[in-house]
């Protein structure tokens, strides 16, 4: 089984709105078990409609156009696949009434194009908007492809196609062999570097497929499996993902799409009730800022330092003047005592100091990019790492809060390790 997803609008293709609809509507027809090999964004011309309808319905078994359902004269998508099937609209009488009660109710004149909203291709079933006037439809034909009718506007299409479309779309196809899948989150490891590691799995899957892709900072892995059941799926996803820990597990920090280092470096520390803070330099407080958008940081962070100056250091976490004079800011000594300093002042059992040079400009002869990380673990000694970061002074402060994540993430790591 097989389906395209055609979004209608002018506005896509010029880039004024994001085309979210095509998204949802993949992710719906994976979990039904239905492929979905191509989509198509076309603009609300009817001949470019018609071309892009007659391509999507001689190669797929189910075609899905969302958007021009309205009333207004671009609005042409329902016309046109009229056209194309030959058979003429007609009206969907509970359609028809919800509008009439609709311009009742606000108290306004309706003009006739509304009524554009209650027509559907003759033959087909009509859906129920539950959030507009545009009425929906499901078309399915004896001997070519089937058309799913769907609304542009993303909160009406989306309430449209879950208690609409894909029941129907089930009861009409049964349940195919679904797709299901795992996203595995990588830090401190290149896109390139990781699929290179990788290569022999990529070159070998069958069972499962693997998709890598850049984030921000970070690199993300999709596995997929098709199976006829969760279960089936998972022992598959399992074995997989144990291949990819033994080449590159010491990268791997968390699962899903929405998730973060700092989402798990920030929740591992509630679950073991470790207080942070931070004194921060070259980022500026960027650090406390990025932990400080997870729910629940609170429990465990009570405030921390931004020591910018010279004299801010000395000041507020105690960096004696002596280290800042003869090791200089950018050192393994300043971070040591800037970790330190923040440690005792707050009382925490961890924190994390940062100092270097976020650029332009080159600082105590050292280039844009150097950056010492200081960590104060508990009882451990407290230790700083030297990174060479490239980029403008946002990205080098970003990577930098993303390295002290990390830092912080394979120390809890090695604790949980030794109390096994």
């Amino acid at each position: 089984m097989q389906a395209e997803i055609i979004a209608v609008g002018t506005e896509i293709l010029l880039g004024q709105i994001t085309n979210t609809n095509s998204m949802h509507i993949a992710q719906g027809l994976a979990e039904l078990g239905i492929d979905s090999y191509y989509q198509t964004v076309v603009g609300d011309n009817p001949a470019r409609l018609a071309s892009v309808i007659e391509i999507a319905a001689q190669r797929n078994d189910l075609v899905i156009l969302s958007g021009g359902l309205g009333p207004t004269k671009d609005d042409l998508t329902k016309q046109t696949l009229a056209k194309y099937l030959n058979v003429p609209l007609v009206e969907d009488e509970a359609a028809m009434r919800a509008i009439d009660d609709y311009f009742k109710t606000t108290g306004r004149s309706m003009t006739a194009n509304n009524r554009i909203q209650a027509l559907y291709p003759a033959g087909a079933t009509p859906l129920t908007n539950h959030n507009g006037m545009a009425v929906g439809a499901f078309y399915q034909s004896p001997d070519s492809a089937d058309f799913l009718l769907l609304p542009g506007p993303p909160r009406e299409m989306r309430k449209m196609f879950e208690l609409e479309a894909k029941p129907r779309l089930q009861a009409a196809y049964g349940q195919q062999a679904q797709i299901y899948s795992r996203v595995l989150r990588f830090f401190g490891i290149g896109e390139s570097k990781l699929v290179t590691e990788l290569q022999a799995l990529i070159d070998g899957q069958q069972a499962v497929t693997i998709a890598p892709y850049a984030k921000t900072n970070e690199v993300t892995l999709r596995l997929s499996a098709q199976a006829d059941s969760k279960p089936a799926a998972q022992v598959a996803l399992d074995e997989f993902e144990k291949q990819i820990k033994d080449k590159v597990g010491r990268y791997f920090y968390g699962y899903g799409d929405d998730n973060s280092l700092a989402k798990v470096v920030i929740k591992t520390m509630i679950d073991r009730q470790l207080s942070l803070t931070a004194a921060e330099s070259l980022t500026a407080g960027e650090f406390q800022s990025t932990i400080g958008s997870v729910p629940g940081v609170s429990a465990i962070f009570p405030g921390g330092f931004v020591t910018y100056a010279n004299r801010a250091k000395h000041q507020l976490v105690n960096v004696p003047q002596t280290t800042i004079d003869q090791a200089g800011v950018v050192s393994e000594q300043t971070a040591i005592a800037m970790a330190d300093g923040a440690r005792t002042q707050l009382e925490t059992e961890v924190a994390l100091s940062f100092t270097g040079v976020a650029g332009p400009d080159d600082l105590e002869g050292q280039p844009a990019g150097t950056v010492w990380i200081g960590l104060a673990y508990r009882q451990t000694p407290t230790v700083a790492r030297l990174y060479h970061f490239a980029g403008d002074r946002q990205k080098i402060r970003e990577r930098s809060v993303m390295a002290g994540l990390d830092l912080l993430r394979h120390a809890l790591a090695a604790e949980k390790l030794t109390e096994k």
